[in-house]
């Protein structure tokens, strides 16, 4: 094999330098030779420190090529410092194992051969393997003078097989990331659409999880294509990362919240707000879909978010496809709203006085009258005993009679609120045959004011809130403890078929019923009739009735559509600490909080239902600062005709006038000597105020009522 040509004068130069090496500096110690040896050798070491801090491969070959020169400076430093020769001849003996060194490692030549062309001596060319079929690929795209990343970023998905049959448009890293970037993707035919690509196909030529790509779509730009052809991927780890670790309240909504498995899936939230000044942080969201309805989770929602789950301080408010999520730092409803007489003066134009605050702070509004209806209102208050139901009629009443118009209050037992509410209206009374009489007087004014002559012309006319034309004021009925006054055996009858009437036939006249009790429901005395009058002609109000479910129940039977109720708790008790470390360690459970009296269900005129606290009305002083200096009564004209009709006198006498509800006992036809309720008189049976003739047996509810029943009918 023959020997090339460079490595034959490259031992030919180590062979003629060795002698020069010995000998020059034993003969000419002060030649300029020395020097320029020396400033070799001292190239050589730097090029030893470049090769060693280089990252590139082939830093040993790069060592290799500059030892020669190091070498030789060494050989002429130690001739020119021994004496002569040297012992031994060390000097040609240094210079000769110099030579023999370039002579068998030949830097130059062998480790730069790969810069040369191929050796004379080159292999006999083997025979082609047979042609292989293979699917042809896409071809190679030109140079489009793309950056570096795009350039790498196009090398692995080449190498990948080019997945989708794409091709990779351009590579955008993300500002202040080291491993996010945004690739654009094309089909590689053109007019075709991207199909089979997946998130996985993508993650894989970058070695990241499948869940750190996202794929959308590309919107058609000036000077950029678009549509099904196109595609942008999003190869995100490290902010992925940081969004596992520390999210944002956006990232927790989306990734927590809006899930189909979240508390408000479909949903987006538009912002975070915080309040300090109230404690408040308001978390505004919005469904995707503008025409879904929110579907919410409240415990989960707060999961989510990381906030504690706690109906005391954590409240929703649904709008459409708009909800309005409050995290109070306390309870916001905890707090006392004392009621003042400015609070509770109604506006003269539309009727509407402040009867508490929600839950955001803002005031609710309820009216003494119905301005749009040009009549009177109803009332309606639900709630167990000891919710609140005295205390919001004491906030009603005053705003009427700061409003110029007459209360009547009656109620089923005696009570410390009833009676000092007593001293500032115009009638008050206990027990059911007091609101028998009270329901038939206000049923017989209905026709008394019916044909009542205005003065202007005189002609009687419908009842016009705030026209000092009319002769008379509007009257407020109320009647607490309805349900269990309906009830009675005696006089329940009498009470459920006027209050009846009286929802009907009273706005016109002025006159509003304002019932109060556990249940809004037929079988406990509110009829359907009864119910739908109410309903749509005030703004009920229910507090407490035992149980969320309960309540939101009784909520959505005063509703045209049951939207969202919110949830009244049994007690502000705000979750601490854990109930597992707490069984574990064998604490007794915290104390139960403090009670939600006065809180209420509020169900305003569109049917959405708010939470409040009403107003807070101290009965333990005096009450005159709230209510005006004067009562306001009947007429003298109306009193008359009450009378008249025998209607009008004590209704807290303890037994019925004869014939005030039956007709007077007579001889019996036969001649028995029993007494027999008959048809009663005009005035005798209450007149126009009169139900009917005969009175109708009470319903059998024990073997003693039975027998007595019994009795009644066969005369025994």
């Amino acid at each position: 094999m023959a020997t090339p040509r460079s490595v034959t004068l490259e031992r030919l130069a180590y062979t003629l330098a060795a002698p020069v090496l010995a000998v020059a500096p034993n003969l000419y110690p002060d030649s300029p030779l020395h020097q320029v040896v020396q400033l070799a050798g001292a190239a050589g070491i730097g090029g030893w420190v470049l090769a060693a801090k280089s990252d590139e491969p082939g830093a040993g070959r790069r060592i290799l090529r500059w030892t020669p020169l190091v070498l030789a400076a060494a050989v002429d430093v130690a001739a020119k410092t021994t004496t002569g020769w040297g012992p031994y001849g060390l000097d040609g003996l240094l210079a000769a194992g110099w030579a023999a060194a370039g002579l068998l490692v030949l830097p130059y030549s062998r480790h730069t051969r790969r810069h040369h062309r191929p050796a004379l001596a080159a292999p006999a060319p083997q025979p082609a393997p047979a042609e292989v079929y293979e699917e042809p690929v896409a071809p190679a795209v030109a140079d489009d003078g793309a950056d570096l990343l795009t350039r790498e970023v196009r090398l692995l998905w080449e190498n990948a097989g080019m997945p989708g049959r794409t091709h990779v448009v351009k590579a955008t890293r993300h500002p202040g990331q080291r491993h996010d970037l945004t690739i654009l993707l094309r089909a590689s035919e053109t007019g075709r659409p991207i199909t089979g690509l997946s998130e996985a196909a993508v993650a894989a030529p970058f070695a990241v999880p499948s869940s750190d790509v996202v794929l959308s779509e590309v919107a058609i730009q000036p000077g950029r294509q678009g549509g099904p052809g196109w595609m942008e991927a999003h190869i995100t780890p490290d902010a992925n990362q940081r969004r596992r670790t520390k999210p944002t309240n956006l990232e927790k909504w989306t990734d927590k919240v809006a899930s189909p498995k979240g508390g408000a899936p479909g949903s987006q939230l538009v912002h975070t707000t915080r309040d300090n000044e109230r404690g408040v942080t308001f978390y505004r969201a919005k469904m995707a879909d503008p025409t879904d309805t929110p579907n919410l989770d409240l415990p989960k929602i707060c999961r989510g978010l990381g906030l504690p789950d706690d109906d005391s301080r954590v409240f929703v408010l649904v709008e459409g496809a708009e909800f309005l999520i409050s995290v109070f730092d306390t309870p916001p409803l905890s707090p006392t709203f004392p009621a003042t007489r400015e609070l509770l003066t109604p506006d003269t134009k539309t009727g509407m006085y402040v009867c508490g605050f929600s839950i955001t702070g803002q005031p609710v509004h309820n009216f003494v009258f119905q301005h749009d209806k040009n009549a009177a209102k109803h009332g309606l208050v639900l709630g167990v005993t000891r919710g609140g139901k005295t205390q919001f009629f004491a906030v009603t009443m005053v705003a009427e009679s700061n409003a110029g118009q007459i209360v009547w209050l009656s109620s089923c037992f005696k009570d410390e609120k009833t009676t000092a509410l007593g001293e500032y209206i115009d009638r008050q009374g206990i027990t059911p045959l007091y609101m028998a009489r009270q329901l038939r007087a206000a049923k017989a004014l209905c026709q008394i004011r019916a044909e009542m002559p205005w003065a202007h012309d005189g002609k009687p006319h419908d009842y016009k809130p705030g026209d000092p034309r009319c002769p008379y004021k509007q009257l407020n009925v109320y009647a607490d403890e309805f349900m269990t006054a309906s009830q009675d055996p005696e006089y329940g009858e009498f009470i459920q078929a006027d209050g009846d009437a009286l929802t009907v036939m009273g706005l016109k006249y002025g006159i509003g019923f304002n019932p109060a009790g556990q249940s809004p429901f037929a079988h406990n005395g509110f009829s359907t009739e009864m119910k739908d009058n109410l309903r749509q002609n005030s703004r009920p109000v229910i507090f407490n009735m035992g149980s969320p479910g309960a309540t939101r129940k009784a909520a959505e039977g005063t509703m045209e559509n049951a939207y969202d109720v919110p949830t009244i708790p049994a007690r502000y008790a705000p979750k601490e600490g854990s109930a597992i470390e707490r069984a574990m360690a064998g604490e007794a459970e915290p104390e139960n909080g403090v009670s939600t009296g006065g809180v209420a269900v509020v169900v305003l005129d569109n049917g959405r239902a708010v939470l409040m606290k009403a107003l807070y009305v101290d009965f333990d002083h005096d009450l005159s600062g709230l209510f005006p200096s004067e009562v306001h009564r009947l007429t003298d004209y109306e009193i008359s005709e009450l009378t008249e009709l025998g209607l009008w006198f004590d209704w807290s006498e303890p037994e019925p006038r004869p014939g005030e509800f039956w007709p007077e006992p007579d001889e019996d036809d036969d001649g028995d000597g029993k007494p027999r309720r008959r048809g009663g008189g005009a005035k005798g049976g209450g007149g126009r105020g009169s139900r009917s003739t005969r009175r109708t047996e009470p319903k059998v509810t024990s073997p003693r009522q039975a027998l007595e029943a019994i009795r009644n009918l066969t005369d025994a």
